[in-house]
């Protein structure tokens, strides 16, 4: 089993406290990972905030080069991260293997970006004194990035974070989720093959209280975060002068209007309902039906549901792996008695197989 040291920059720290990761479908151990303290954190936002100027300083063509690399070691190491992703987060092979190649995508794209032109020119010639003078304009990094990253896409949305940061120049300390910080990691590695500067990433698994000093810290200038929005207006209050990124949660419904062609929209609903056990900031959350096409589309729609191929996440069919713990599984499961008891008729699913939620579909469900 693999054991996780601290990435504080170069240096790989062990710590005293160590959680060891659990696979959500079978509770077999991943891998041991240290966990950082206040004086790690704080080590953390020191390094950042020294290897920012190097970071600023780290001419275009270098830092380029480093997003290009990263890019072709996740295509070389794709499988080996995909499986990791589906033992850590219980994510299904096939989805796994997508957010790799996306995550690749998301550094090639950063790539360019640093090379793209960033400012502009302005005439400023509105007066005579003026004539024949230009303003230019450019555009520069913030300061070091505090990145909190949530389980989900625990490979591709920390990507959302660094890639940017290296594109425009900055260090970063990332906090990974607590569920599955492996590919983190695993990524930060990667980066320092690829020649990121040392200093210029720390990883700090840690618990939120720990965390909260790196919103707190005014040393850090941008704070990223994705996950509840709970958690992420929270943290803006907390985050004093810093610049704030706040992606959260989705509420999405899907609208079926009497001219739909059930056959061109049926199999896409159903993915975007069940796939990863609907653990997707963008999943179908409500499907909502014009009355002339109701009753064929429940019939289909259910049996669809039924038929999805659901359990361990390494098996190449599974569609539906487990809930990411078992505090998830309990919260769905309530979720359901609440709009049962509220009225909702209940046609397929409603019950859980370890921490395998099957496919639950509800109509009638009360608005509130």
């Amino acid at each position: 089993m693999k054991r996780y040291p601290l990435p504080l920059g170069p240096e790989l720290r062990e710590t005293s406290s160590v959680e060891v990761l659990r696979n959500p479908f079978d509770g077999s151990a991943v891998a041991e990972v240290c966990l950082a303290d206040e004086r790690d954190v704080e080590d953390a936002i020191a390094l950042a905030a020294a290897s920012f100027r190097v970071m600023r300083e780290l001419p275009t063509h270098a830092r380029a080069a480093i997003l290009e690399r990263t890019a072709t070691l996740l295509s070389e190491r794709a499988e080996e991260l995909a499986r990791l992703l589906s033992l850590e987060c219980g994510k299904p092979l096939r989805f796994s293997r997508a957010e790799v190649e996306r995550a690749r995508l998301t550094f090639t794209l950063a790539a360019g970006e640093a090379r793209a032109t960033r400012g502009e020119v302005l005439p400023v010639d509105l007066e005579p004194r003026a004539e024949g003078r230009l303003c230019l304009s450019t555009l520069v990094p913030r300061g070091p990035v505090a990145a909190i990253a949530p389980f989900n896409f625990p490979l591709n949305l920390v990507a959302h974070k660094l890639a940017p940061a290296i594109a425009v120049g900055t260090s970063v300390v990332l906090k990974p989720a607590p569920q599955a910080p492996a590919s983190a990691l695993e990524l930060a590695a990667i980066l320092a093959e690829a020649g990121l500067p040392p200093g210029a990433l720390s990883v700090v698994p840690c618990p939120p209280a720990i965390a909260q000093r790196l919103v707190e810290d005014d040393s850090l200038k941008v704070l990223s975060f994705t996950g509840s929005d709970r958690v992420g207006w929270h943290l803006k209050q907390l985050a004093g002068k810093k610049h704030v990124q706040l992606e959260l949660g989705g509420n999405a419904p899907c609208i079926l209007d009497e001219d739909t062609d059930l056959d061109a929209v049926l199999d896409s609903l159903v993915l975007g309902a069940f796939a990863f056990a609907g653990q997707v900031c963008i999943k179908v959350q409500r499907v909502l039906v014009h009355a002339s096409l109701f009753d064929e589309f429940l019939e289909r729609f259910v049996a669809a549901a039924r038929a999805l191929p659901c359990g361990d996440p390494l098996d190449e069919a599974t569609v539906v792996g487990p809930l990411i713990d078992e505090a998830s599984v309990r919260r769905v499961l309530s979720w359901v008695e609440e709009a049962r008891a509220a009225g909702a008729s209940l046609h397929c699913g409603g019950r859980a197989q370890g921490g395998v939620m099957e496919p639950t579909v509800l109509t009638g469900v009360d608005r509130t």
